[in-house]
């Protein structure tokens, strides 16, 4: 049962660092790619915007900053569905989703992201301690 505990923590951990990370990576994105995402999606038919859109999506997904990211998320979500063949649900989602709360807060700051540090390490604080009264 504890196993499986620091299993949940660790998806979460992983979730909320790559949530960040990939966040990171579609902003990285947005900036070398402004202005020829702009121009795709302006005018036009239908198709020309659809074939745009695609288009930005590939170029999104060979981005490593953001696919690498994305790829150890999904990874993390397989871990996921294979806790969930032994754990239980009550008990599985509050866990892996507090964490990941947090470590999303957490890496973000580490990223460089403005936010207010103080209201940040008390939700966080919070979170964590929500998630002892899961575990106890």
């Amino acid at each position: 049962m504890i196993g499986d505990v620091y299993k949940m923590i660790a998806v979460g951990l992983i979730w909320g660092t790559t949530n960040a990370l990939i966040r990171r990576g579609t902003i990285l994105w947005s900036q070398s790619h402004g202005s020829s995402a702009a121009s795709s999606a302006d005018g036009g038919t239908l198709r020309r915007k659809l074939v745009g859109s695609v288009k930005n999506c590939l170029d999104l997904l060979l981005f490593w900053q953001y696919s690498v990211p994305f790829l150890v998320n999904l990874s993390a979500s397989v871990a996921f569905f294979a806790l969930l063949r032994d754990a239980p649900i009550s008990l599985a989602v509050p866990i892996t989703n507090a964490t990941t709360f947090a470590a999303t807060a957490v890496a973000g700051v580490a990223l460089g992201e403005e936010v207010m540090i103080g209201r940040m390490f008390l939700g966080t604080c919070i979170v964590i301690f929500g998630v002892w009264l899961c575990v106890v």
